[in-house]
């Protein structure tokens, strides 16, 4: 990961992937998990989004993972949540990690300081489905490949709900990034069932009108 670059979006303020309210899609799609209340549920580049709130609320365990300390430790001011802060180091590659956890609802709120990358399933414990609203539109194309295979490591293969953007990348840099059909395939094909739960297109307002389209995935399980 690329944590200087992260680091100074974050100390900058320019973070306009940060959705003040919940997410529509989220609250419009998240049943199709059939997740029982209780479930954790692992949202990869959590930054300090709210969606962690709703998670709460709805009765589940949330289990995030962050590069910024800042943007963990802007999350529990926010909510009025006091953490306890518990520090790692990865066997691996002796890089430290920081655990945030706090309660909010009667839930556990986990949210680990840490490449995304240096993290075990075993440091992170049992996941039931993943929530993934901005990671893997935020990383580039070299990056993504290598980000799915830990994701699915990390969750022992567990469902996601995946929001992705699909747009003329040569109009716009990014992040975020667009992904298409055939690139998600390549990603996650070969251990999920992927079905589409909703798309739509906007426009962003920039000098050349961009045209975005919207999708909402449902990754499923392949069974053997």
């Amino acid at each position: 990961m690329n944590s200087k670059f992260w680091q100074q979006r974050w100390q900058e303020g320019r973070i306009g992937f940060h959705q003040f309210d919940v997410n529509p899609e989220l609250i419009k799609h998240f049943s199709t998990l059939a997740l029982p209340i209780g479930s954790r549920v692992l949202v990869p580049l959590c930054g300090k989004s709210v969606d962690m709130v709703w998670l709460a609320y709805a009765g589940y365990d949330v289990v995030g993972i962050e590069l910024v300390e800042s943007a963990v430790q802007a999350f529990f001011i926010e909510q009025n949540i006091t953490p306890t802060i518990t520090e790692f180091t990865s066997a691996a590659d002796k890089f430290p990690l920081r655990r945030y956890q706090g309660q909010l609802a009667g839930q556990t709120i986990t949210l680990w300081v840490a490449d995304i990358f240096a993290l075990s399933p075993t440091a992170i414990g049992g996941i039931a489905a993943v929530y993934d609203r901005a990671a893997l539109i935020a990383l580039p194309e070299t990056m993504r490949a290598d980000y799915s295979t830990q994701i699915i490591k990390l969750s022992n293969n567990a469902p996601q709900l995946l929001i992705t953007l699909n747009y003329d990348q040569s109009k716009k840099d990014g992040p975020p990034f667009s992904i298409s059909l055939e690139q998600l395939q390549q990603y996650y094909d070969a251990n999920y069932e992927i079905i589409e739960l909703e798309s739509q297109s906007s426009t962003l307002n920039s000098a050349a009108e961009l045209s975005v389209t919207e999708h909402v995935w449902l990754l499923n399980k392949r069974q053997d």
